[in-house]
């Protein structure tokens, strides 16, 4: 059960990540100032009420699978979990609510492209934590199979 509700949330997780940084990427590329207003705000709420509880759920099922296993690969998975969560939340939740302030603002200056650079970088970092911890759940999970 455990690991069906860590699979759950970790795909919810990486889904809400895929989507953020494909609409903020589409919008900046193809839409109007309007269209990337909407997906800034979309992206606070309700995006963050969707993905952070999924993080959470994540990583507390992550460490109650891997409770009393102390191998290279699960030591692994645990510092790229702790180095996504802290970009989340000093790098991707702030420019998150300042892109969005500044979005309804209609703020569209070199600091608000600027800043949504810097998000998707830090949001790519992210999805590449998260699929490096997936590949190696897999391998994990062969293991445990075996």
């Amino acid at each position: 059960m455990k690991l069906k509700i860590h699979l759950t949330a970790a795909t919810l997780a990486t889904l809400c990540i895929v989507t953020f940084f494909t609409a903020s990427l589409l919008s900046e590329l193809l839409g109007s100032l309007q269209t990337v207003a909407q997906v800034k705000a979309s992206i606070l709420f309700p995006g963050l009420f969707i993905l952070i509880p999924a993080m959470a759920l994540t990583g507390i099922t992550g460490n109650l699978l891997t409770k009393g296993r102390h191998n290279k690969l699960i030591k692994q998975k645990m510092l790229r979990m702790k180095l996504a969560a802290a970009n989340g939340l000093l790098i991707l939740l702030p420019a998150a609510i300042v892109l969005n302030n500044w979005a309804q603002a209609g703020q569209f200056d070199t600091y608000f492209y600027l800043l949504q650079a810097i998000e998707l970088t830090a949001g790519a970092c992210n999805l590449y934590l998260l699929g490096q911890n997936a590949l190696a759940g897999r391998k994990l999970s062969k293991r445990g199979r075996a």
